[in-house]
């Protein structure tokens, strides 16, 4: 059975059982069409400080926002055809999406965002060390792609993650398990 299969199953945390983001409340659900309109809210607040300074019009500005998110979602689409694409939820109420790839190598967070009034909560910390924690019991580096100018780089930091390819816009970075690096 695919986890992609039993993620369509299950409204709650992942079948390997992630303790932090269930004593956080968080619960996980497949993306619909339906959710299309949820998850550009999501993707449009992650750009707000960025477009802030422009001196374009709020329809210039939607009108952008759409056409980028549409962009991405295309290519989410197409490039991570195997990936699991996830409404993060709190309370029954939709908060954010995690999209994750899990391949022979690695475990690729595609992108995970909260809507604003969910972050600085440690939800995002929370989904991220279960990650972690599931990646290392696979035996797998976690991997993700971040903006330079992300507030959340600090945290991947935090974390333990590690740039290690300058992607232009982006930094590549990779969490590996100590015991993975140790030899044991």
């Amino acid at each position: 059975m695919s986890l992609s299969h039993e993620w369509s199953k299950a409204v709650a945390p992942a079948p390997f059982g992630w303790k932090r983001v269930a004593a956080a409340g968080l619960r996980f659900r497949p993306i619909t069409d339906a959710d299309l309109p949820f998850l550009y809210e999501v993707y449009a607040s992650t750009r707000t400080e960025e477009l802030a300074p422009l001196a374009w019009s709020d329809a210039q500005k939607m009108a952008f926002l759409t056409m980028q998110f549409r962009a991405q979602h295309a290519d989410y689409q197409q490039n991570y055809p195997g990936a699991d694409r996830l409404v993060v939820t709190r309370a029954d109420q939709p908060a954010g999406r995690l999209y994750i790839e899990r391949t022979a190598r690695a475990h690729v967070v595609i992108d995970i965002a909260l809507l604003p009034q969910h972050r600085g909560q440690g939800l995002g910390v929370a989904i991220m060390r279960d990650l972690m924690d599931e990646a290392a019991c696979a035996g797998r580096l976690l991997s993700i792609h971040v903006e330079k100018f992300n507030p959340a780089l600090r945290l991947y930091r935090r974390l333990g993650f590690r740039t290690v390819e300058d992607k232009g816009v982006y930094d590549l970075m990779h969490w590996i398990a100590e015991s993975q690096t140790s030899g044991a």
